[in-house]
């Protein structure tokens, strides 16, 4: 197995790794350890310490070292149950293995008195200088974060509303800027275990030299002299092997926090963390082997550590050196294929608005010679989404794709793809709508369109899945099914400027009045797009579009605001979004705190490019779980996940939720018509 294959499993299962370690941590500290086995931890320890501290200099800024909080935690805790072990075989037997041993004897020349000095040395430098300094720091930078958060989100608004981010690159912005702000309260809280592992350390030498007097005399029959001689200098040795690592993390405190968060794991932070750089394992494979030449230490665990740590090295210098051939060679062909092009590549640069790519063995499904109806499956959704949407939706063209596998298909939106799927043609899709008690045999799998666990079955057994309970779909439904949820999904981004103007010109045609006083004297065509695209974002339908222009028309003389026009909008459509999410004339939904709605309407921040809402994170984070919880519920007892907030609220409470509930339906009390019954199931508390 080669040493790439070996890195890619140990990622895999570097969860489990870190869960059986911690727990292996605790056991330590009631099961007696060999002192084999106490060196080499010991010295595994101190190997740990130089990764961090090297890791913490190659850093470029601190959210690339985001899991260093957690890792500190771990690292302390490892370093109690060693003084744990430890402290364990100095007072049973007198010796707790050549590591301690030797920096008793060697480190500080056999004399416990001046070992006992440096240990305190150590211990004033780690506990008043740099974890003080650190622990500062990081409390200063944390408050400091979060009172700039509110300026950077206005700066990355404003860029974005300038046009100078995308969408996504304000995104992946404002995700740093909490990432810090949560990186930083960590620190802050970290910096303690640090502080407090110094003041452990120095009750624990204490109670060690006190404790092997005591059973040296009382025991073991020694002298008092011979008693303080041997513990003492155990003692010190002990103190001396832990307090180095000690002093090294909390150095690499120190630079983390003056110089994070992350999307996965712990366990895949600290593999894909730690594994970045070879240089980081050179220095430590290099260092540990020098110290296994020092006369008087242990060479056996000092030289196993620093093979082990120069493999580790080696196979990241070639795991870089092959990517970096790798990316060349792609460049080399590009380059290659670039110059062999036409002059000519204008039609090139044609994007198509939808594509649908399938594999070769879902031909048959546009084919109309082997009976496939996919081309009218597509015109009957057309028609569904102007009936539903008011949306016209471009033409879809359909393209068959070698590369993908035989039964996948790939819907995209301007080139990009945005969902795939696997059909079986001469298969059924069996979903049980929690009706069937009966399992079904066949081919596990998930439903494309919502996600829903199905099972493809043969034909065969159709009829019995039917009587069942299970709901049977022939393949080209489920195809249809998803490329209409796409649809209806991304209408938003399917709307350009010149279907808007298509539709206003088939308004002008009738009612050339509306359209004359809204454009362009108060709106210009951009405008009314976004704020078509806003309802389109919450699947509202545009397609009493005489209505919405009525409204725009007037209100667009008080403000520009897009979407404050859309609230407005929303409101005159109450009819039509009461007929949607009300049944038989009663709305089942949740309700928001009416403290919650004023510390929402307080955090909002207005601005010329926009409003945002600047709620802390504390809050922020209690605001979620509650909205997990009464969501829940709601869902439980069978009915949609509705919020009703009040007018004012309503916007930015989407605002808050969209990226964490982005089907969350959030109406205000001002879009339901009066004779419409809430019932309201629960309520949303920060």
């Amino acid at each position: 197995m080669s040493v790439n294959a070996t890195f890619s499993k140990i990622e895999k299962y570097s969860d489990i790794m870190v869960a059986i370690a911690i727990i292996t941590i605790v056991v330590m500290m009631i099961i007696p350890l060999p002192t084999i086995l106490l060196d080499l931890f010991l010295t595994f320890n101190i190997t740990v310490a130089l990764i961090i501290v090297m890791v913490a200099v190659y850093n470029v800024e601190p959210l690339q070292f985001s899991v260093f909080p957690s890792l500190l935690l771990i690292t302390t805790l490892f370093r109690l149950a060693l003084n744990v072990s430890s402290t364990r075989l100095i007072l049973l037997h007198g010796y707790a293995g050549e590591v301690i041993r030797s920096f008793g004897e060697f480190v500080v020349g056999g004399n416990p008195v001046v070992g006992f000095i440096v240990f305190v040395i150590l211990i004033i430098i780690q506990f008043i200088v740099i974890t003080k300094g650190a622990e500062r720091v990081a409390e200063v930078a944390a408050r400091f974060t979060l009172d700039a958060m509110p300026g950077k989100q206005m700066s990355i608004d404003a860029d974005l509303n300038a046009g100078l981010i995308s969408d996504a690159e304000a995104r992946q912005r404002r995700r740093k800027i909490q990432r810090e702000a949560d990186f930083y309260g960590s620190m802050d809280g970290a910096s303690k275990f640090v502080k407090g592992d110094a003041i452990a350390a120095i009750i624990i030498i204490i109670i060690n030299i006190v404790g092997g007097f005591i059973i040296g005399i009382v025991q073991q029959n020694l002298s008092a002299l011979q008693a303080l001689q041997t513990y003492t200098l155990l003692t010190v040795g002990e103190g001396l092997v832990n307090q180095i690592p000690a002093l090294l993390i909390s150095t690499a405190t120190g630079i983390v926090v003056t110089r994070a968060a992350s999307e996965t794991d712990l366990g895949h932070d600290i593999t894909g963390q730690l594994l970045t750089n070879s240089r980081v394992y050179y220095i430590a494979g290099g260092v540990l082997f020098i110290m296994g030449l020092v006369p008087g230490l242990p060479k056996i665990p000092f030289f196993i550590l620093s093979i082990f740590m120069l493999v580790i090295a080696y196979a990241l210098t070639q795991t870089a050196q092959s990517e970096q051939q790798q990316e060349i060679t792609q460049q080399e062909q590009k380059e290659s294929e670039d110059i062999r092009k036409p002059e000519s590549v204008i039609s090139l640069l044609q994007v198509d608005l939808l594509e649908l790519e399938i594999g070769y063995s879902l031909i048959p499904m546009v084919d109309t010679n082997q009976g496939g109806d996919l081309l009218d499956r597509i015109v009957m959704i057309r028609r569904q989404c102007a009936v539903e949407l008011g949306l016209v939706v471009p033409t879809i063209r359909i393209r068959d794709n070698i590369q993908l596998k035989p039964n996948t298909y790939i819907i995209k939106l301007k080139g990009n793809d945005i969902a795939k799927g696997e059909l079986l043609l001469d298969h059924f899709l069996a979903m049980n709508p929690g009706i069937a008690a009966e399992e079904i045999e066949g081919i596990t799998t998930i439903e494309p369109a919502f996600g829903l666990p199905a099972t493809w079955i043969q034909e065969s057994k159709r009829e019995h899945a039917e009587m069942s309970g299970y709901t049977v779909v022939d393949p080209i439904s489920v195809l249809a099914t998803h490329l209409t949820e796409v649809i209806k999904s991304h209408a938003y981004e399917i709307l350009g400027r010149q279907d808007v103007q298509t539709l206003v010109d088939a308004v002008k045609s009738n009612y050339p009045a509306i359209v004359d006083e809204l454009i362009p004297n108060l709106l210009t065509l951009g405008d009314l797009q976004k704020v078509l695209a806003n309802l389109l974002r919450e699947r509202i339908s545009i397609r009493d579009l005489i209505t919405i222009m009525e409204t725009l028309g007037d209100y667009a003389s008080l403000t520009k605001d897009t979407e404050i026009l859309t609230e407005y909008v929303r409101q005159a459509l109450s009819r039509q979004l009461s007929r949607q999410y009300a049944q038989n004339g009663v709305l089942s939904c949740i309700t928001i705190d009416p403290q919650s709605e004023n510390q929402i309407s307080s955090s909002v921040q207005r601005t010329e490019q926009g409003s945002y809402v600047a709620l802390d994170p504390h809050s922020m984070q209690l605001l979620i779980t509650s909205l997990n919880n009464e969501l829940a519920k709601l869902t439980a007892m069978g009915f949609q996940p509705i919020v009703l907030a009040s007018p004012g609220v309503r916007l930015y409470f989407r605002k808050l939720t969209e990226r964490i509930a982005p089907n969350l339906i959030v109406l205000s009390f001002a879009e339901i018509e009066p004779k419409i019954e809430v019932q309201a199931l629960g309520m949303v508390k920060i």
